[in-house]
């Protein structure tokens, strides 16, 4: 299997393509590619067996699909985890490089390399890690900028993407901090944050793509 399609594969998952239909335009927009590029690739993966495909409504995962899926997301977030613990990489550096290593990690390391890291839950950027049999952990979570101002919460996962996350570690965000909105300023301004009892100005746009707990009763 080529890199393209494990790239394809990897999207559709994340996109919910284990159970739910996933849009050509979603994937087009995921990958950043032409929705004739999606279409001609999702032909030859459905006549392959990876994908249910069905014209105008969308794809998911066959069980060979799934299989192969999950075994790429384990090896991305696993490598994520090696290279932030032992070898002093930033969030932008071990997304990068796990995005090459995923390709050429058989399934045989990557049980290895799982049990080396003594079976972490999370990734650094706190995306779950799949088990083997594609079970996930999961907490209820919302993006930060629906949270309330002034309600506190922890930072759970923050969106893979290279300059968000160069920006946010240069903000000094981190897993698993605790946060609260001291201010958001209008029509989508930055919003201040207390972030670790410290005071730190963030966009708007950033606190979209950082998680947090869900409030009670939302």
């Amino acid at each position: 299997m080529t890199p393209n399609k494990e790239d394809y594969l990897k999207a559709v998952y994340k996109l919910g393509g284990l159970k739910n239909l996933v849009s050509n335009k979603q994937i087009a927009e995921a990958l950043q590619i032409s929705p004739a590029s999606v279409t001609e690739m999702l032909g030859k993966m459905k006549k392959e067996g990876l994908i249910h495909y069905e014209p105008y409504k969308g794809s998911r995962l066959t069980d060979g699909g799934v299989t192969a899926a999950i075994s790429l997301v384990r090896g991305h977030r696993l490598w994520e985890v090696f290279l932030m613990r032992h070898l002093g990489y930033s969030w932008s550096e071990a997304h990068e490089d796990a995005e090459l290593l995923e390709h050429i990690t058989p399934p045989r390391l990557i049980s290895r390399l799982d049990n080396f890291l003594n079976f972490p839950a999370y990734c650094p950027h706190g995306s779950a890690i799949p088990h083997p049999d594609g079970q996930v952990d999961t907490v209820p979570m919302q993006p930060l900028n629906l949270l309330p101002v002034g309600v506190s919460s922890h930072i759970r996962r923050v969106t893979e993407e290279k300059e968000l996350l160069d920006y946010l570690q240069t903000s000094g965000v981190e897993i698993g901090n605790s946060v609260r909105i001291l201010e958001a300023a209008a029509y989508e301004g930055p919003l201040t944050l207390e972030l670790e009892g410290k005071s730190v100005q963030i966009s708007y746009k950033a606190a979209c793509q950082i998680y947090v707990d869900q409030a009670a009763g939302q």
